[in-house]
C-alpha cells in the first residue's frame, strides 16, 4: 500500500522504524492534514477520520474545503 483514497482525497503512507508507526499526509492541497496509526488498519481509520473532521470544520466555519488537484475517479 503506497497511498490511501477517501472522498476524492489522496494520502501517502510512510513508516517510522524509530516510532514503530505508520503516518502520512493528504496530498495535493496546501492545508496540512496528517494521520497516523500503529497498524495499517489504524492508519486508514485515522486518515478517514481526519478527512471527515476537516470537512466538518470547513462546514462549521463556512469555508470552502480545498480539493486536491488530481481527483480520484
Amino acid at each position: 500500500m503506497k497511498e490511501l483514497a477517501y472522498k476524492d482525497y489522496i494520502g501517502n503512507v510512510e513508516y517510522s522504524p524509530e516510532d514503530k508507526c505508520f503516518f502520512g499526509k493528504v496530498q495535493g492541497i496546501p492545508s496540512l492534514i496528517s494521520y497516523e496509526g500503529q497498524t495499517l488498519e489504524e492508519l486508514e481509520a485515522d486518515f478517514r477520520d481526519s478527512i471527515d473532521y476537516y470537512l466538518e470544520l470547513c462546514a462549521e466555519k463556512h469555508y470552502t474545503p480545498e480539493r486536491p488537484e488530481a481527483v480520484v475517479a
